[in-house]
């Protein structure tokens, strides 16, 4: 029987660059000498943070590439099993049992191949609650007063005073903080809707189930792991309104395009399947070449290689 492979999907469409930057003239409320010590601890700080991006963005790619090998390994295993009974056997039809061991060891494959799914999905979940902290922490607070002040940077202020951005000053040559902010929510933004439809395809693709097997079917609203739900909140992805993770949606055209699940229909065709995994694998909701572009405008920006 003939194995299920993810086809390539087709380039993305072109993403919408938008320019986010200051003004150059923009002036700083700070005083020149604080100002001299916000600067370049601010510089620091986001040369930081953005390279954690940049880590988190190819540890994504790694976890993402192989969840999706064994999402594939999972269901060829499934089907492996599935059709056992009928499968022609040949020469070793003759051998005692021999379709009721082939089907308990790959029960047992399954198993864990179903394991580890879910394990690279907790990893998925965990790169983009990173990344959603990181974006959050691109501004630089003052810490103390007058000619004793100390530049510290943290997710928040000391000073009611201080928005952490400098008065909007340029931090190296075009940008402002809230500029970096913006462009960063961009990029974390796309990552959030990906990981959403990646639990909507993990959560079908964990229903399935062997004949050996137990499994039940999951729904929407169950926690796939002990903490799930805390981890979804950092991303904004568990709604209060409905004590459940919110539902998928797809990012078309600056609008959004919801995913519904039809919980009375089985899982069992292969057309189906094959659909899920290329899903997994086109990643529609991830622009690369914007992605790409915010990191080189970046990299250009702050003097580093981050791409």
């Amino acid at each position: 029987m003939e194995t299920l492979e993810p086809t390539t999907p087709s380039p993305s469409s072109k993403a919408v660059n938008i320019d986010f930057r200051s003004p150059g003239s923009t002036p700083s409320p700070l005083a020149p000498s604080v100002s001299r010590l916000w600067r370049p601890a601010a510089q620091r700080n986001l040369r930081n943070q953005w390279s954690k991006l940049s880590s988190l963005r190819k540890e994504w790619n790694s976890s993402s590439s192989n969840g999706r090998s064994l999402a594939t390994s999972l269901v060829n295993t499934y089907l492996n099993e599935k059709f056992m009974p009928s499968m022609e056997l040949g020469a070793l039809s003759d051998i005692p049992d021999i379709r009721k061991t082939a089907s308990w060891k790959l029960f047992k494959q399954f198993e864990l191949y179903w394991s580890k799914l879910l394990t690279s999905y907790k990893n998925l979940v965990a790169v983009v609650t990173q990344m959603s902290k990181v974006s959050k922490s691109m501004r630089c607070y003052l810490k103390g007063t007058g000619n004793a002040s100390l530049v510290e940077f943290c997710s928040s202020s000391e000073d009611i005073n201080d928005s952490g951005d400098g008065g909007g000053f340029p931090v190296f040559v075009f940008r402002s903080i809230s500029c970096f902010e913006k462009l960063s929510e961009e990029l974390v933004q796309m990552f959030i809707l990906e990981l959403n439809l990646k639990r909507f395809l993990v959560v079908e693709l964990l229903s399935l189930s062997c004949e050996s097997s137990n499994v039940k079917r999951l729904n929407w609203s169950d926690e796939l792991y002990p903490g799930e739900f805390d981890d979804l909140k950092v991303c904004s992805l568990f709604s209060e309104d409905t004590s459940g993770p919110v539902q998928p949606r797809l990012a078309v055209s600056q609008s959004d395009v919801s995913i519904s699940r039809r919980d009375n229909r089985q899982l069992n065709h292969n057309n189906t399947m094959e659909v899920y995994l290329t899903t997994w694998l086109a990643e529609v909701n991830i622009c690369s070449r914007r992605v790409n572009g915010i990191f080189a405008e970046i990299g250009e920006e702050i003097r580093l290689n981050i791409l």
